[in-house]
C-alpha cells in the first residue's frame, strides 16, 4: 500500500480542522489510512521541525507536539518503518549516483524494500527511482 512522506503527514494532520488542501482530503477519504505507514525518518524530520520551531514560537511548538506524542506516534505505533541492513543497503545505492539528500533516499528505499507507493508531494525527490509515486495535491 502507501508509505507516507513527511509533507504528507504534515498535511494529513489538517484533516481534522478542515485546513487540508481538498484534493487531499479527497485522497484520504478515498483509501484506508489505517493500512498506510510511515518511516522512523519521517518521525525523526518532524521531532526536529517541532525541536527547531520551539525555538522561535513556544506556544506553536506545544501545540505541534502534543499532536505528535498523542496522536502521531500512537497511531502509527505498529506502522512506523524503521531503517534496517536491507533498507540501509538500497538507501546506499539510490543516494551515491545521484547525491540525492540522505532523508529522501531513506525514505525511497524503505518503500522498495517494504513493496510501498510513496506518497509525496515533492515528486522531485524521487525522480529516476523504480518507484511508483502518489501525488495527491494533483
Amino acid at each position: 500500500m502507501y508509505l507516507l512522506d513527511t509533507n504528507i503527514i504534515s498535511e494529513l494532520k489538517k484533516l481534522d480542522s478542515g485546513k487540508i488542501h481538498p484534493q487531499v482530503q479527497r485522497w484520504a477519504y478515498s483509501i484506508n489510512l489505517m493500512q498506510t505507514k510511515i518511516s522512523v525518518v519521517s518521525i525523526t524530520e518532524i521531532r526536529t521541525g517541532i525541536l527547531s520551531l520551539a525555538r522561535k514560537d513556544q506556544a506553536q511548538a506545544a501545540s505541534l507536539d502534543n499532536w505528535f506524542t498523542n496522536r502521531l506516534l500512537p497511531a502509527y505505533r505498529t506502522r512506523t518503518l524503521s531503517v534496517d541492513t536491507e533498507v540501509a543497503l538500497i538507501c546506499v545505492q539510490l543516494h551515491i549516483p545521484a547525491k540525492r539528500p540522505i532523508n529522501d533516499a531513506y525514505i525511497a528505499a524503505t518503500a522498495i524494500a517494504h513493496n510501498r507507493t510513496p506518497v509525496t508531494r515533492n515528486v522531485r525527490d524521487f525522480q529516476g527511482l523504480p518507484l511508483m509515486l502518489e501525488n495527491p495535491f494533483e
